[in-house]
This record gives C-alpha cells, structure tokens and sequence, in this order.
C-alpha cells in the first residue's frame, strides 16, 4: 500500500466506516476497468443502508482527501521559498533546514497512532510538503552549482535516482506482511525521517558551492578550497575566472526577481521553455499509468498484482540509472525527444489493449507491457532531465527565482492531475490514453522546435542558442555574460 491508502484504512478503522471486500483491502485490488473510478476515490459509489455509516464514509472521504492534499499544497507553498533560504542561509543549510521540517512531520505521522491520528496526520503530511517543496529547488541548484560542465546531467540525474529509489523501498516496505498493516502503518508513516536524518548527516561531509561562496558572499579563498575539494586539483584558475565575470555582471545588475524573469527579454525565453520542461513532465501521464497499473495486471492474472505494481518501480530504478549514462553522451534534448516519442506510442497501445480487453483478454498483456515501456522511456528523459536543466538555463543572478518557479509549476501540474484525473478519466474511459497521447505529442513538437542541446556547452552558448531559436526580439548585450556560469568550457 502507498502512505495514502494506509491513512484512508486507518481512518476507515478508526471511525467504524465499512470496509468493502474488494475495494478497501490493504492491496486495494481491482476486478475490472469499470471499477477504476471507485478504486481512485477512497470512497465508492456504495449504497450504504445505514445512516450512520454513511455519515463516517462521507468523514473518511474529507480526511482522506485533506491527507492527501494537505502535502501538495505544503510543497507548492514552499516551493517559492527554496531559493530565497539557499540565498539567505547558503545551499548547505538550507537544506538542514529543510530537513527539520521533513523530521518534525515524521514524528506527527509517527505518533499518530497515540494521538488525535487525524489531525497529526493532516498536519504531517503538510510538514513534509513543505520540505519537498524546498528540497525540491534547493537540491538541484546545489548539484548544478557545484558539478563540472561534464558531468552536469548525470549529476543532475542522480536527484531523480534518489527519489525513484526512494519510490521502491517504500513500495517493498508497505507490503502487508511488512509494515502495511493496522499495528504498523505509523511506523511506516514515521519512516519518512530516516533519509531525512541520514542526509543531514551526509551534510557535513559536503562543501558549500563555491559559486554561492565566490559570488554572493564574497569569501573567495574559502571558495577556492571548496572549488580544489570538488575538482581534486590545485587547479582551479579557469573556474575562479568565470566566477569573477559572472561576479562583476552580478553587480552591475539589479536584483533578479521572478516577475523580472518574465518581462526582461534575456531571461522570457529560457523561462518559459523550463515551465514547459515541467508541465510536460507532469501532464505526460504518468500518474494515470499508475493508477491504472493494478487493475491491468489482476486482469493479466496475476494473483498478487501489488508485486508486479513493485516490479514497475523496480524498471522505474533500473531506467534512471541509464539515464545517469546515456544524458551526456546522447544528450539533454535527444534523451527528452526520445522518451516522449516512446510515450506517445506507448499510450497509444496503452488505450488500444484497454478498448480491446473485453473482446480479447490477450489484450490485457499488450497493455501491461506497455505500462513498463512508458514507464521505462519517462525515466529516460522526461522524469530526471527538467529538473537539472533549468539550472543550466540561468546564471547565478537569476537561477533561485527561476528555480522556485520551475518547482512551483511542477508542484501545481502535480496537484491538478491528482486533482482532475479521475473526472477524466471517467468521462473518457479506456479512451483517456488516447488523450496523453495527444498532449505527449504537442509537447514533443514543442521540445523539438523551442528547446536548445545543452550538453557539453558553456552557458555562453547556451544563451546564444535561445537567441537564435528567437530572432525576433532584439539581443541584449549582457545575456552573453549573464548566461556564462558553473563550469562555462569557453576560455577567457
């Protein structure tokens, strides 16, 4: 069971509300495709005979769904603030802070169970939003800050490592037998401050950038001694240059704040292109993939079909490692183009085997293996590449706001879908991949027109490239230095 589906059977325990056989066991499996809009709902259309337990249904579903949203809005809420405290406090404690927050919403949902469960757990769950939202600006910009041009995108790859990693464990540990059931599940919630305290240690093993040290805060010799940890070398003179440039058009410039990032014409482009990067990432379909996943593998008779919903994060895992190989070799753009050509197809036979299952019970295979397929080409691209790329897009000045913005769109894409999906999904029916399809595809003539190949070049060329895929509007003269940032391979 997911964290959401554990808090829904605690509420449904503790408030007396009724227990469907097929629909609130702790696998939540489900015997067709009909039953999906009831299975996505923590409530179905049950037509309770008494008053009374319909009165705790209806309970269940408000807290259910404040449980679940309650994180969400914390993470978009945060997420504005992620750079602002990476500035403030530096990305080192930043993070720590952050941290806190993950640990103090732990120990709401690890307590739960001795307490008011309801409001601990509402409340945790809002914590530990607002620390993903932070976490979720601060991490990128640190790794973009510190990692040389080379290795620029499987540094950046590895955030997304993380968290796919993160997906799997707490499948594998949510088992029935392990800590998804009623004496376990808030140890299982409280879990959450294991990584938490684990990177907080990490933390004083890491360096601070030496582009936050150099640039915002002036302490150049301890930027140089962080800058000869990272690179293990005394040799350091090309990136103290580049820092020094980007440091002198940094002071010629007044502060850059997010609506800047919209109307200043250097910084329009880049901006917008990142907020498609994320939209694309979230109205792609994958969570649809994965709320359809279960229902798809019972049909495919597999009796235990939890497993093989395991086995798709186990293929989530395996595919971003690739990705931490293939995205400088084969590039940010072509990795990104790829995987969503493989989607939209992906989709496709997804929507075909789901039209057809009821004719052709073969059909239930097509669809489970294209369920691993999209799976597979999202990690490829799609899943890791727009978090690090925004760094890439934006010099010092302007990276923060724009990375709270990038975060803040990908949070709210998130929130909509959980939100409007299973409205769509029951007007649409089997048909509602067809729609992904078209929506992965428009994004894909998009990406393949308006975004810029920024592996292997220096923000200089990156900036140029934005230029000249925009023509129309007139060059400004500083772009040039503005955009030459972390690791720029021109020579001065």
């Amino acid at each position: 069971m997911t964290d959401d589906k554990i808090i829904e059977f605690h509420y449904r325990h503790v408030l007396g509300a009724p227990l469907d056989d097929r629909k609130a066991t702790n696998n939540y499996t489900i015997n067709s495709t009909e039953d999906l809009p009831t299975a996505l709902h923590p409530v179905g259309p049950i037509p309770w005979a008494e008053e009374e337990s319909m009165a705790s249904d209806h309970l269940v579903t408000m807290l259910w769904s404040l449980s679940v949203s309650s994180f969400a809005v914390g993470g978009m809420i945060a997420s504005f603030f992620g750079g602002w405290l990476g500035d403030k406090l530096g990305r080192i404690k930043a993070i720590w802070v952050a941290n806190s927050l993950s640990l103090i919403g732990a120990l709401f949902m690890g307590f739960s169970k001795s307490g008011p469960s309801h409001i601990l757990i509402i409340s945790g769950r809002g914590i530990s939003g607002l620390y993903c939202g932070l976490i979720s600006g601060l991490v990128p910009m640190y790794i973009g800050e510190i990692a040389p041009t080379t290795l620029r995108g499987a540094l950046g790859t590895f955030h997304q490592l993380a968290i796919v990693i993160g997906i799997l464990i707490s499948q594998i540990v949510s088992l029935n037998n392990i800590l998804g059931n009623h004496d376990l599940w808030h140890i299982l919630l409280g879990l959450s401050a294991v990584p938490a305290i684990l990177q907080s240690v990490l933390l004083f093993f890491c360096p601070e950038s030496p582009r936050y040290l150099y640039i915002k805060v002036d302490k150049e010799d301890k930027a140089k001694k962080n800058l000869k940890r990272l690179r293990g070398s005394d040799d350091i003179t090309k990136d103290i240059t580049e820092m020094r440039k980007e440091r002198h058009e940094a002071s010629s410039e007044q502060k850059v704040s997010m609506i800047k990032l919209f109307t200043n014409s250097s910084y329009r482009k880049p901006i917008l292109v990142a907020l498609m990067l994320h939209v694309a990432q979230q109205f792609s379909g994958i969570n649809g993939i994965f709320y359809y996943s279960t229902s798809i593998f019972q049909k495919s008779g597999i009796s235990q079909p939890v497993y093989a919903t395991i086995g798709v994060g186990f293929i989530n895992t395996v595919f971003t490692v690739i990705s931490v190989f293939l995205v400088e070799k084969a590039g940010r753009r072509s990795l990104f183009l790829i995987g969503m050509i493989g989607m939209f197809f992906c989709a496709i036979f997804m929507s075909v085997g789901l039209v057809l299952l009821d004719k052709f019970a073969w059909m239930s295979y097509v669809s489970m293996t294209a369920i691993f397929l999209f799976v597979s080409f999202f990690e490829i691209g799609p899943g890791p590449i727009p978090w690090f790329m925004v760094a890439e897009f934006f010099s010092q000045g302007p990276r923060p706001a724009a990375l709270a913005i990038a975060a803040f769109s990908n949070w709210l894409c998130n929130f909509i879908i959980a939100l409007c999906f299973p409205y769509i999904e029951g007007f649409c029916g089997p048909y509602v991949f067809f729609l992904f399809a078209g929506v992965v595809l428009l994004f894909t003539l998009f990406i393949f027109f308006k975004v810029p190949e920024t592996k292997g070049k220096s923000f200089e060329e990156i900036a140029a490239e934005f230029r000249k895929k925009n023509r129309g509007s007139p060059p400004e003269p500083k772009a040039a230095v503005e955009m030459e940032f972390l690791g720029s391979a021109e020579p001065v």
